[in-house]
């Protein structure tokens, strides 16, 4: 599995927890993994890594996201998918040493593949408005 699907499976747990909240992150991350059938060790602990990332440092994240919004904008308007990948690019840009064209580009092909229309530029603004400042 490369990087790239590696990526979208977490991803799409990532997607999953958003709409399933309050259940065990330990016990949806293990339940994904089986029923995916991922059982190559570094897609696991990529998951892993990125999954419980996100759930530590949640706050910083999100308001990384809240500052970059238009003034009218508030983070309940944005859809569970665009949230899930600004989520992960942004764990990805800020806790990993990942450059951050990379995580840039491969945002915007998560948001080609899975959001509206208007996704692909909504994330890569996002992105790239906080890549800016940092």
């Amino acid at each position: 599995m490369n990087r790239s699907a590696i990526r979208e499976q977490a991803f799409k747990l990532i997607y999953s927890l958003e709409i399933r909240k309050g259940e065990s992150i330990q016990e949806q991350i293990e339940l994904y993994l089986e029923s995916n059938n991922i059982t190559d060790n570094d897609a696991q602990d990529y998951i892993k890594d990125a999954v419980l990332g996100i759930e530590k440092n949640k706050d910083e994240i999100l308001k990384n996201i809240e500052k970059n919004l238009k003034a009218e904008w508030k983070l309940e308007r944005i859809s569970k998918i665009d949230l899930a990948i600004l989520k992960l690019a942004i764990y990805e840009i800020k806790y990993k040493d990942i450059p951050f064209k990379v995580v840039i580009n491969e945002a915007v092909e998560l948001a080609k593949k899975y959001g509206e229309d208007s996704t692909k530029n909504f994330v890569n603004g996002i992105l790239a408005s906080i890549v800016n400042k940092s």
